[in-house]
Order: C-alpha cells, then structure tokens, then sequence
C-alpha cells in the first residue's frame, strides 16, 4: 500500500466543498479507503448522515460488532469519520446508524466501490488504484473530438443477457473480462462506434433492468469487481469503442440498506412525499435542494468518467426530474415558486452537471432520455436557460416512426407526414434517433415483430426501416437483437436468439445493418451536418400516393454526397424518375436488392423536382436505392 495516505482524510476544507456542493471529487473522501495511521494499515471511513443520533461503522474486521467502533463527527455538517486498523480490502462492511427515534439502521455505503452479490447487501471494501491502463491515446483523441460531428452508432446492450455462460452457474453470468472480446469483436464487426450499457451501477432487483440504484459507485457484482469492469473499458477502447453508461440520478429504490431514510430522516430524498416519491414506479425523488445531495450526483457522473474511463452517460428519465407534476394526479403535486410545474432544483442540478462535466471532462458527452417538448435540452449549458446536455433522445421521431412502420403499407399514404414531420424540428436539438430496449419490451414486440404482413413483408420493411434511419440526420441507437431480427421481446432472464442466425432471413438481417452501419461511419454526410440543416436536403417529401421518399445528405466538402430513395409500398415501380440535383453518374452503394439493380445511374435531361436533370430508378417493392455522387451543391465545410 501507498503509505503516503494523508490526502484521503477528511479536511475542513473538504466538509465546507462539500456542504457547498462543489466537491468534484469527493468520492475520493467518502466511502471506505485503505489508508495508513501512525504507522498502522487500515480502512478510513466516512459517512454523511446529517441527523443521525450515534454513527457506527460494523463488518467483517470487528465480527460486526458495533461497541469500540463510533465514528466521530468531522464538523457540525453531519459528516462522520473512523479509521479501523486492520480492516483490509475484500472485507464487508456496513453503517450502523441510530436514528433520532432510537432506530437501528444498517445501511449500505452510499459511496461504496464494491457491494456484494444480491440478495447480499453488505458493502465490500476495495481498492481502485493499480489497474494499468492502456487507453491515454484514445482519452487525449476523445479530448479534442467534436462530438457532434463525428461519428456516433451506438449498440445498446445488457450485458447480462447478450450472451450467457454455458457452464450450468446459477445466473449464466460472464465476467467483464470474457465479455469484452465476445462483445467488442462483434460490436466492430457490425460497424458501430459506440455500446451503451445498462444496469452497471449495483441494484437489487434485476427486473428493474439497473434503474433502481443502490449503489451508485459501485459496478455491479454480477459480472465481476471494479477491476474487472476497468478492463472491459479498456478493451473496447483498444478495439476502437466508445463506452456509454445508463445513469440514473432521477430516483431510487426504498431497499432497507439503501440510501431511503438513511438515517432515519429524509437525507437523500424529498421529505414531502408530493415530490419525494414516484407513484408510478414506487421510489423516493432525489432533493436536488441539498448541495450535499447534488454533489453526491454530480461527483458520482465524474466519477464513472474519472477511475472507469467512460465516454458518455446516457441520462435516465429525465423528464420525471423536471416536472413536479410527472406521474401525480392534480393535488398530489407541489407547485415552483412561481406557481408553475417546472423543478428549478432540477433544472440547477442538471445545469450544473453539465456545465462541469464539459469542463472537467470534455471526453465524455452527456446524453437526456427526455421524452417531451422541453426546449433547450442540448447545447452549451453556460448559455441561459440550456439544460447543456451534449445530445437528447429524439423519442418524437422514434414514437412517429414505429407508429408508420407498423401500418399496413395500404394506410401509409395517409399516414405520410409521420416520417417527414420530424424534419420540421430537426435541427432544435442535438438529437440522437434511438431504438431502445424501452420498444421491444411490455407487449410492444421486436422490431420486426411490429413490421407488418407475412415473414418476408416483416424483413423487407425491417430493412427499410433502418435504412431511412441511417439516412436521417442525427445519431444512431439500436438495441440488441434488434440488429437481425428477434422475433421475441427482450428479457433480462435469458440470451438473445442467437439461433435465429441459422436461418438465412436473420442472417441477411443481419448483414443488411451491417452494411447501414458501415455506411454511417463511411461517408462523412451522414455523421458531420447531422446538426446543420444544409446537410439535409428533400428531393421529393410530398409523394405520398406513392409512398416514395426521396432526399441528399450533403456533404461538407462536396465530395460522396448520397442520394436516398425508399419506396414504403410492396409495390415493384420501373423507372421511376426523380430529380437529380447535379449532373453526372450515381452510384450504388446501398440497395434492397443490388443482385439486380443497376449499380451506375446516369442523370438525363428533364425536369423533375424542380431539378434541371432526373434519374430513371427501378425500385423494387419495398425498395432502397442509395446513390452516392459528388460535385458543388453549395455547402462549406
């Protein structure tokens, strides 16, 4: 051990950035750390429990046995602190908190880096520091990325169920270490840049897929230690892919060894139950009204960045943070100063967040699953009334999307808007389109469950779904066996059907997103104007009898635009004739059947959507014809 240990002791400093809320770093305080007293190896301790009547700290070092072992208060904040010589790394450990009723709470450590295995609730004593690190090239790279000009196709993946141990143990679990080569060998084979993973910080209750949190500084225990978790990061950033965490600071579960009543009194959530619980789903609201509350939150964001090298965390339900009123019936809310529904706690807390993760760790985006209208959501969050989250979840395409696919292509002509509609907001975000575990989950079918007509009519239009995904501005998100074509919904107790890919339809399923992913990363158009209208242009969004879809992605040194035309029918058309906005050969880079479509097109003479020249397609049923040409069409780079 390091016996130069007198920067993990709790400092008057430290209580005051704390009390303030502005401790970045208190992670590095709170908690359990090896240390070193006079002399003497041990554990430092220290626990926030602002109205607790006596603090114990008990665990496997003193046979959990509270006399001889009160912790001391570091001021008059609530913050309490013990050195225990001879505890060491890999023992249990909990808090013994006596409330000011006389109740005995035994409570998990909030700023725990390591928890037991569920149904066990003890924390575990742990030692982040030795790893070596092989990734600073990609850090510093990641530094100095534009984040919203480059590339971004993100695997959202439940590591527990992607794929399962076949050794017969109970869970079927793979260690981190095991399922970063399976994972990141598959997840570059199929061209995406990024994974997203759910459920890493530690949670009781596996239905609930990791949003309810216990243990926010904790990766779980189902696949492995922290260490574990830190070579999973650091091989997929050897293979070239980013890692996205879930992150849920919107609430919490009422487990008796978590963070509820923590010490016997409302410390980490609201005291009024009108906005301390969620009714919907049976949790406590975090006070974003406490600094010490905020910078729990705030560090804890930080912290999976800073010792875990995380690139991204994708914000979990955050319009339950900003309205009062998200899930209650009218009187069972508490209006803002104002009289109106908005969180201005929330909205400071979020602000906050990201104006410091910017700062502190501009590698890293931030990302809000905002499922309203809420403006300024994305952006620079020094600026006014911008929340400052890097990217926001685009749930208006997704919602209007899926609701057009599923329709029987008869109907869709009378539907056409819903695809066209979310052009008309485009560019008010910065918007990720996104496919989540949320629509394949609760009856909603897979995706090509939800595709309409016979087997081969599902596959069709699956492909032509992710091929208008592809060709649309913003960055990419699909979920897991999404990618060839699950029949089942998603479960957490099982593996994907993998199987399936023994048929040949899934495999060309497969295949087929493959080259859509392949295509995003490889052609500049389709990543680097997602946020600026001069990279989109409509060649014909109004042909809604035939239900054809014709449009340009542009890109910024006028050099591989790509022209998409996507016929949402079954209805096989010959020589359909489009504008062409520039003369000169198109090429075939993406096709429904490119067996026999042509691979070369050259634009004729002949006006045509209000283009001088034209193109003559054939366009299978169900067809996707995607051309790529070059030459000026008044964009700068």
């Amino acid at each position: 051990m390091n016996k130069d240990t007198t920067q993990i002791f709790m400092t008057e400093l430290d209580t005051y950035l704390f009390g303030q809320g502005t401790h970045y770093e208190i992670y590095n305080k709170m908690g359990a750390h090896l240390a070193v007293k006079n002399g003497k190896e041990g554990v430092y301790f220290v626990v926030w429990a602002p109205k607790a009547k006596e603090v114990y700290v008990v665990g496997d070092f003193n046979d959990w046995r509270a006399y001889g072992y009160d912790m001391k208060p570091v001021s008059d904040g609530g913050v309490y602190e013990l050195f225990v010589e001879g505890a060491r790394a890999g023992q249990c450990y909990k808090f013994l908190i006596i409330s000011q009723d006389g109740e005995a709470l035994y409570k998990a450590d909030p700023y725990a880096n390591a928890a037991q295995l569920r149904p066990e609730t003890a924390s575990v004593i742990t030692d982040l520091t030795g790893f070596k690190w092989t990734d600073d090239k990609w850090v510093e790279n990641k530094k100095k990325e534009d984040h919203l000009s480059s590339a971004m196709s993100i695997y959202e993946c439940h590591i527990g169920s992607w794929r399962k141990q076949k050794d017969g143990t109970k869970d079927g679990y793979m260690n981190y270490r095991d399922i970063a080569h399976e994972l990141a060998e598959y997840v570059s084979d199929m061209g995406y840049t990024h994974v997203e993973l759910m459920g890493i910080a530690e949670y009781p209750f596996d239905g609930s897929w990791g949003y309810q949190v216990t243990g926010y500084y904790a990766p779980t225990a189902r696949y492995g230690t922290p260490k574990d978790f830190m070579y999973f990061v650091d091989y997929m950033h050897k293979k070239g892919i980013g890692v996205i965490l879930d992150w849920v600071p919107a609430h919490f579960p009422k487990d008796a060894h978590g963070l509820a009543n923590f010490d016997g009194s409302c410390v980490y959530e609201y005291a009024d139950p009108r906005k301390g619980e969620h009714p919907d789903w049976g949790t406590k609201v975090f006070d974003y009204s406490k600094n010490e509350v905020s910078n729990f939150l705030i560090a804890n964001g930080m912290y999976w960045v800073d010792k875990f090298h995380i690139d991204g965390l994708r914000v979990d339900a955050v319009a339950s943070m900003l309205y009062l009123d998200y899930g209650r019936t009218e009187g069972n809310w508490v209006p803002n100063k104002y009289g109106g529904n908005g969180n201005l706690e929330a909205m400071s807390f979020l602000k906050h967040f990201n104006s410091m993760m910017k700062k502190r760790f501009p590698q890293a985006v931030t990302i809000a699953e905002e499922s309203t209208a809420w403006p300024n959501v994305s952006g620079d969050p020094d600026n006014g009334d911008c929340l400052g989250f890097t990217f926001k979840w685009n749930m208006g395409w997704m919602h209007d999307f899926t609701e057009y696919m599923k329709l029987d292509p008869y109907f869709r002509k009378f539907n056409h808007g819903k695809l066209t509609f979310s052009l008309m907001y485009a560019y008010s975000e910065n918007f990720i389109l996104v496919l989540s575990h949320d629509e394949v989950v609760h009856l909603k079918c897979s995706m090509l469950g939800k595709m309409p007509g016979d087997k081969d009519d599902k596959f069709s239009n699956l492909k032509l779904a992710y091929a208008y995904m592809c060709g649309h501005p913003g960055k990419k998100l699909l979920f897991m066996g999404q990618e060839f074509g699950q029949w089942n919904e998603w479960s957490e107790e099982r593996e994907l059907d993998w199987y399936l890919l023994d048929d040949e339809s899934h495999k060309q399923m497969k295949d087929f997103t493959k080259k859509c992913m392949l295509l995003y990363k490889n052609y500049r158009c389709l990543y680097e104007t997602d946020y600026r209208p001069e990279g989109f242009r409509w060649i014909n969004a109004n042909d809604k009898d035939n239900s054809v879809y014709s449009f340009i992605r542009i890109s910024p040194d006028n050099n591989k635009h790509l022209l998409f035309v996507l016929s949402f029918t079954p209805v096989k058309r010959n020589k359909f004739r489009i504008g062409a906005p520039l003369k000169g050969k198109y090429k075939l880079v993406l096709g429904s059947n490119e067996d026999i479509q042509k691979k070369t097109l050259t634009a004729v003479k002949g006006d045509c959507d209000g283009y001088k020249q034209s193109l003559l397609i054939d366009l299978p049923a169900y067809g996707i014809a995607v051309y790529e040409f070059s030459g000026d069409l008044g964009i700068d780079d």
